[in-house]
């Protein structure tokens, strides 16, 4: 049974202890998390962290703003919205992330509103007070999971995402983007896929597309791009390839979140792990042998009815025992009170992967909090520098940091 300790308030803000239900006794597994409530009201539903005004201490972004810590005194990068408690609308974050965009030494932000609208960056003024200029990256950002990740493993995230040419919809195109010598200007695109056309669509490209991955999925040692409808090969030629990569069709399921490589079985092969975006489920599948170059995947639940709109997953190794645990909870009220279990709780979960003789990984849910959630990009990361993960996450119920910490005897 979860316990909370209420550790007092300070400006408004809260903090929980929480006690992971079920864990263990020894110390690995045994997993603790502190929730502090940054602000309790739907700001966004991505987020980012970063020191943004360079004081030493790690600091929230949430599109419209950022927190200031270890007070979370609120600054407004942009004019914010008032988005009420997101029972019939929205945010215009989606997903955020922070990078020094301009090589200044200050941390910027990297904010896509909604699937379709521009992707945008916000110069950080050096500590200057106003608004954060703001810049279009690029005029179309579809798929509702978006990624701004290391694809070429090289230590420089590029953004990996789809997008349609202004009242085109029906001639998007995988590809992945990065600032050019002038980052003022649009971001260059590089093809992942060939460009569809009214005759012939491409997976994973529609303004509303769900289910977008990144890692090595053929065994080559390089990341492909994988969507709900199969994969593209990352070629040998890495970032000088200009032409688009090679897809391999396969059946990956339905409208899904994060797409996670993940060897399951512990066969020698990657397999896929998903939640599913609006609905109920969280599953993987498995790769089996196939034809012309091309596996199959066979798909296998892990939990169908656990939890309703997981809008996001994270692989982390949260409890340092060497297997990559699985981050995921409700987005909630992602389309108001239209889809399956919209109006349960918004729990967050972290999912500890187990193995047996068999050498078949198992996943145990372990709740971490029931009143938070996720959004539609959330954070798993060391954020106090204490060498434990966190987990960092804003959503319809407020923006959270919740910490791991040691249990106290």
């Amino acid at each position: 049974m979860d316990t909370r300790v209420w550790r007092g308030a300070a400006l408004g803000l809260s903090a929980i202890l929480l006690s992971a239900a079920g864990a263990r006794a020894d110390d690995k597994a045994s997993i603790a998390w502190k929730k502090t409530v940054v602000e309790g009201k739907f700001r966004s539903e991505g987020v980012a962290i970063a020191d943004v005004n360079k004081d030493g201490k790690t600091d929230i972004l949430i599109g419209d703003s950022w927190y200031e810590a270890p007070s979370w005194t609120k600054h407004d990068i942009r004019k914010p919205g008032d988005y009420g408690d997101g029972l019939r609308g929205y945010s215009r974050c989606m997903t955020c992330w922070s990078d020094d965009i301009n090589g200044d030494g200050w941390a910027d932000q990297i904010v896509i509103g909604f699937p379709g609208v521009p992707t945008l960056w916000y110069e950080n003024p050096q500590g200057k007070d106003g608004y954060w200029p703001e810049h279009v990256a690029w005029p179309s950002s579809c798929n509702e999971t978006p990624l701004y990740t290391d694809l070429f493993g090289d230590g420089h995230r590029v953004l990996v995402m789809a997008w349609q040419p202004k009242g085109k919809n029906n001639e998007g195109q995988m590809a992945w983007f990065k600032p050019g010598k002038d980052p003022n200007q649009l971001w260059e695109l590089h093809p992942v896929s060939e460009q569809a056309t009214p005759e012939k669509g491409v997976p994973g490209t529609q303004q509303f597309s769900h289910g977008l991955g990144v890692g090595d999925l053929n065994g080559d040692g390089r990341k492909d791009v994988i969507c709900t409808g199969g994969w593209w090969e990352h070629p040998s030629s890495g970032r000088e390839t200009s032409t688009p990569w090679t897809f391999h069709p396969a059946a990956l399921g339905e409208a899904a979140a994060d797409m996670i490589v993940y060897d399951v079985n512990q066969d020698g092969k990657a397999d896929v792990i998903s939640s599913s975006a609006h609905h109920f489920g969280i599953w993987w599948f498995e790769q089996g042998a196939g034809k012309d170059g091309s596996p199959v995947f066979t798909k296998h639940d892990l939990f169908p009815d656990l939890v309703s709109e997981t809008h996001a997953l994270i692989a982390a190794d949260i409890n340092r025992d060497g297997l990559t645990d699985l981050v995921t909870g409700k987005r909630f009220w992602s389309h108001g009170r239209g889809e399956p279990g919209a109006d349960k709780p918004p729990k967050l979960y972290w999912f500890e992967a187990s193995r047996g003789p068999d050498k078949m990984t198992t996943f145990n849910p372990r709740e971490i909090d029931d009143n938070s959630g996720i959004g539609t990009q959330f954070m798993v990361v060391d954020f106090n520098g204490d060498g434990l993960l966190d987990v960092v996450t804003s959503n319809k119920k407020g923006v959270f940091l919740i910490e791991q910490v040691k249990p106290t005897p």
